[in-house]
This record gives C-alpha cells, structure tokens and sequence, in this order.
C-alpha cells in the first residue's frame, strides 16, 4: 500500500490492523487481565518470546491502538502511551537516568517540568538550565556525565524556539541523546526525528485530544539514537535489535514499575480527537496570526510573544522548522493595565488552564502556573505579571477580535470611584 497522508493514515490506521465485528475504531477493552491457552504460552508473552497480553498497567488493546497512530504521526518506530504528560516525562527520565547523571535541559521550559526535573536532584540526578536558543550555551553546560539534553519545541509561555537542529547535531556528535518535547507544535506542525531527536514527547492532552476531555502523554522512539552507545540499558533488556532496547526499559521500569497506565477510556477519546489534529490546527494557527498581528498593532499591549511574527527573535527558525507558528500566544500588557481587570472582561475567551483546546483559554501566567518559580525565574523566562498566555482555538476570527477588542477597552476605562 503506497504510503498516505497524515490525515488519511491516522484515520484509517485502526483498520489496517484489523477491527473487531468491522468496527471503524478500535474499541474501549475494559480488562485489566489477558488469558493464555496454556502456562507454557503465558510464561513465552512475559519473557518477550510471543506476542500477547500480560496485564492492562502495561498494555490494553484500546491504548496499543493509540500508540500505533502515534507511531505513525512522529514517523517512529514504537510509542508508550502514559496516564499524563507528566508523567511520560518524569517516569522516561526515572527509567533511564541514573544517581550521578547529569541532563541539560532548556530553561524556557513548562512550570510542572521545571519542578520535577528539580526534584530530580533529591535522588542524585543534576540538571542543567541553560538558554537553548543557542546551541552553545547547551555545549558549553556539557559534562563527563552527561547523558541526554531536553528541550521544548516552542517554550510556553513566551515562545522561545531552541536551535533544534543545532543541538540535535550537538547531541549526534557527542553521543548524547536528544529528547524533544513536541507538545506545542504536535506531530503535524513539526517531527522532532527530523532534527535528531532520539525520544519524542507529547503530552495529549493538547493539540492531538484537543477536546480537553482526557488526559494522556506518550514517548515515541524515533529510530536515530544508537542505544548500544547508552550506559543506562540494564543487561535484561539488551534483547533483540538495539533500537528496542530504550523503550523496553520505559516500559518496563517505568510504565510497568511506576503504573502511570492511561486509561482505555481516554485512550479512546484521545484516538477521536487525533483524527481532526490537522484540520483544527490550520484553523487555531491561522486565527493565532491574524490575532499577533492585531495584539502587536493596539496600544494597550507592550510586547507580543508569537513565532509568526518578524519581530520574533526566531522567526526566521521557525519557518524554516514548522509548518506554521502554532496557536500558543502570549502578551504583555502595559503597566498602566490591569490583567485581572482584561481577563474579567472577556465573555467569550475561557480563563482556564490547558493548551491545544478548540476554545481559545486565557491565564494570568506569574500568578497561576509559574507561580512556585518566583520572581527571579520569572525574570529568566520573559514573564512579568503582565503577561497573558492565550492557546487559541478555532472560533470565527471575527467573535474573538471582537471579545479581545472590548475587553481590552474595558480594562483601560479608568475606574469609577
């Protein structure tokens, strides 16, 4: 079969493998438990010698048909699916580091991975922030001991852009391996295996659910990484091609030992919602740009953070990355206006906390999920406490110019007294 588009592959995938009773989507197995015919098959599935079912905290029909979409969107070679993003981050990260290893991470990074990749430090494992739009900066912070480098695609809030493929050559050159957070651009904008990434992340949550109905994360392995040059992979898990070593280790002592199972059910809703992703993201990303150039043009606002903009220090690395500049947007407004008083005033837009949903949301970042870092971090990362964060969504362009218009003039009212 001659290789389709990512639409079409992501819709049809399910029945190239075949569906139970000619079901267009592979349904919701609610069983935590799998038989086999006979011991001697049972003992083969838990060794690795045969395919089969163990037990649902490591595998489920439901989720396998999830992975396999996956898989296809990042053009991997396997995925594990997790209960969150979070939780793909963190138990990958336990799965494979050690006590006295060492990671480098993008400073420009979301709030909840900030805090865990600190807490990492309790258990032995050192981390690094560093600018990472430079790759220099990521070199210069290399040590004997390190072993992989994180980065985001685009950095929520302000949208900074690593130099991806800089360091991707870096981490080839050097043997490191490279781990991509791809959640704010998503498999259709962007594939990190194109820029070196050994392991992908996505937390699903976002742009590839995008109905803000269920949370998930995953970790693809892309192919690029040569596991063998990895000093991490336990003797037991050195079976079979070298490319399968990483993820048998994330499955095994992470997803099996740590449990952080995605539910069937959300599995489901999550392979629903991943069959519009490129459709809903031209809509979000063209309302974002048309909304970057108005936010950049009205009076009221002192800086706008969007890659599509040519006053963004990485536009030129984001078109020649992406397929567009994605739908996450934040601005800062003048000191003389109050966020509250903005983000009161809106009627359309949700003040809420997520990203990649088909509703535009809005927050006030340093007062909300940036809050724990403090002011000096805040200062690090571009945020002051006039900084909105906005995940545009797929309304008529025309209602949130209007809902964004009136409340920005509201806030500017001086208040009665």
């Amino acid at each position: 079969m001659n290789r389709k588009g990512f639409t079409t592959s992501i819709l049809h995938s399910d029945r190239t493998g075949g569906i139970e009773h000619g079901s267009l989507h592979k349904p919701v197995h609610s069983s935590i438990t799998f038989a086999q015919p006979t011991a001697a098959d049972i003992a083969a599935v838990f060794q690795g010698r045969q395919a089969g079912l163990t037990y649902g905290r490591q595998v489920n029909p439901t989720t396998s048909a999830l992975e396999k979409k996956l898989t296809l969107m990042e053009e991997g070679l396997a995925t594990c699916c997790f209960a969150t993003g979070m939780a793909a981050i963190s138990t990958t990260m336990l799965a494979l580091l050690r006590s006295g290893d060492h990671l480098v991470s993008s400073s420009f990074l979301f709030g909840n991975t900030n805090s865990v990749f600190n807490t990492f430090a309790n258990y032995g494992i050192d981390t690094s922030f560093v600018d990472a739009t430079a790759v220099a900066n990521v070199e210069a912070a290399l040590r004997p001991n390190t072993r992989a480098v994180f980065v985001e695609t685009i950095a929520n809030p302000c949208t900074q852009i690593s130099d991806l493929a800089g360091i991707g050559k870096l981490c080839a050159e050097r043997g490191l391996l490279f781990i991509v957070d791809n959640t704010m651009t998503s498999p259709w904008n962007f594939r990190p295996k194109s820029v070196g990434a050994g392991l992908v992340i996505n937390s699903l949550s976002k742009y590839i659910g995008g109905h803000g109905n269920a949370l998930g994360g995953s970790v693809t392995e892309t192919g690029v990484f040569d596991w063998q040059a990895f000093p991490n992979i336990l003797d037991i898990y050195k079976t079979g091609p070298a490319h399968n070593w990483g993820m048998l280790q994330i499955r095994k002592k992470g997803l099996r030992d740590l449990g952080a199972t995605l539910s069937p059910d959300a599995a489901s809703q999550i392979a629903f919602g991943a069959e519009t992703l490129a459709l809903r993201q031209e809509r979000s990303a063209s309302n974002a740009l048309e909304l970057a150039h108005w936010f950049e043009a009205h009076p009221a606002v002192a800086q706008v953070f969007h890659p599509g903009l040519e006053s963004h220090p990485q536009y030129a690395r984001a078109q020649r990355l992406f397929r567009h500049a994605g739908s996450l947007m934040s601005i800062e407004l003048r000191p003389e206006v109050d966020c509250f008083r903005f983000l009161d005033a809106l009627e359309l837009v949700v003040i809420a906390s997520n990203l990649g949903d088909n509703r535009t949301l809005a927050i006030p970042v340093a007062h909300t999920i940036y809050y724990e870092m403090g002011p000096a971090r805040h200062a690090e990362m571009g945020i002051t406490d006039g900084t909105v964060r906005f995940s545009i969504g797929i309304e008529d362009i025309d209602d949130l110019l209007a809902d964004f218009g009136q409340a920005l003039a509201q806030a500017q009212t001086p208040k009665a007294p």
